[in-house]
């Protein structure tokens, strides 16, 4: 397991996959909070607060964790690299596994460098108490969470096929309806018995939860079940192709 994530994250960053998906969103942030301008722009909000980052945050990693995920799994079945992996003593679980955590140490190297901005508005700020350290940190695990369940839900799309495009217009489509989907079909019926428990299901209440610094049990719960769903989901599919290998 090790061995193979070693061998995906030598992947990502000796080739232009990696560094492009960290550029693109770095470079994207700066953008949109530092230059343009608008009610995102954090000198012209007039608070110091990174809430804008993660604002905008869920909405890039929408498309950028697919275009990471999508050819974990895909690539392995178009190459035919997949029957080797399987026929090797590794196990599914564990290469599910190694895939996932490689995809995901990619996404939080591309949010390491935003804690920069964090310093810097703690800097700017005039008051006596500066950032809100709390709720930063919170609103942190709650963006670590997020990316979690984007690459889950990523991997998953990846292996149902051995298209790359396929599997990234699945998985972009499946995290707007994780994210967003819901609380859409909620808005048509708000007063509605079943309008809250929509609300539940998606991520965007749970990811509001903690982006305000309160730790919440069922929000923690909430996203590690949709993420060992998922990959469950991916190691059944992934077992399945192993089993028509023997």
């Amino acid at each position: 397991m090790i061995e193979l994530y070693k061998k995906e994250i030598a992947t990502f960053f000796c080739s232009p996959i990696g560094y492009l998906v960290v550029g693109v969103f770095l470079v994207l942030v700066w953008l949109l909070l530092w230059v343009v301008p608008s009610e995102l722009n954090i000198l012209y909000g007039g608070y110091a607060t990174l809430s804008s980052l993660f604002d905008v945050a869920p909405w890039i990693y929408l498309f950028l964790v697919p275009a990471i995920a999508m050819r974990l799994i895909a690539d392995e079945r178009k190459t035919g690299t997949i029957e080797l992996l399987l026929i090797r003593p590794i196990g599914v679980w564990r290469i599910v596994l190694a895939k996932y955590l490689a995809g995901l140490t990619l996404v939080l190297v591309s949010i390491a460098p935003t804690i920069v901005y964090a310093i810097v508005v703690d800097g700017l700020s005039v008051s006596e108490t500066g950032i809100d350290v709390g709720g930063t940190i919170g609103s942190y695990i709650a963006l670590v969470f997020l990316a979690a369940t984007y690459m889950s839900v990523g991997l998953f799309a990846s292996s149902l096929t051995d298209n790359q495009i396929v599997a990234f217009v699945v998985a972009a489509a499946l995290c707007a309806l994780l994210y967003i989907g819901f609380d859409m079909f909620t808005a048509l019926s708000p007063q509605s018995d079943w309008a809250a428990a929509l609300t539940e299901i998606g991520i965007a209440s749970h990811y509001s939860s903690l982006s305000r610094g309160v730790i919440d049990s069922r929000d923690v719960v909430y996203f590690v079940s949709v993420a060992l769903l998922m990959l469950a989901a991916t190691a059944r599919f992934v077992y399945s192709k192993q089993r028509s290998l023997a």
